[in-house]
């Protein structure tokens, strides 16, 4: 099944800082129905957003020193984010080392602030926003189907 309208703008809200819209749209998935297209589309915009981010010139110190700025934003990202993870989470999507053994709770913990860090790092504007959105989707339809 691939990305809905309503998954997309769940996940528009969270990355735009309207979080309550995000909680209301959330709150308004049918997670046995919805789970796998809203994590395909986080996932894949997460990759997207790596991938735009950083290039092949990327080393382990430049991955570093982005996970450690993220996580000095907020204390709640400090406290929240796994560096390690976060860091392993990035090189995978760089063609870098594994997720293996990853708790999938940590992981998508570290993926939400990383992604949300990306996306505000990258300064969209809302045509920006929406072309990233639409190459995520497609993205996430591909490995849905």
């Amino acid at each position: 099944m691939p990305v809905t309208d309503k998954q997309l703008a769940a996940l528009r809200a969270r990355l735009v800082g309207r979080l309550e819209e995000h909680k209301k749209l959330f709150a308004q998935l049918d997670w046995p129905v919805d789970g796998e297209g809203y994590t395909a589309l986080h996932d894949a915009a997460f990759f997207e957003a790596v991938d735009r981010r950083f290039g092949p010139e990327t080393n382990a110190e430049d991955v570093i020193t982005y996970v450690a700025d993220v996580r000095a934003r907020t204390e709640h990202a400090g406290e929240d984010i796994d560096p390690e993870i976060a860091e392993r989470l990035i090189n995978k999507v760089l063609g870098r080392g594994s997720t293996g053994k990853v708790d999938p709770r940590t992981a998508f913990t570290a993926r939400q602030y990383l992604l949300v860090a990306l996306v505000v790092d990258a300064g969209y504007d809302d045509a920006g926003l929406d072309e990233f959105l639409g190459e995520a989707r497609k993205i996430a339809d591909q490995w849905l189907t």
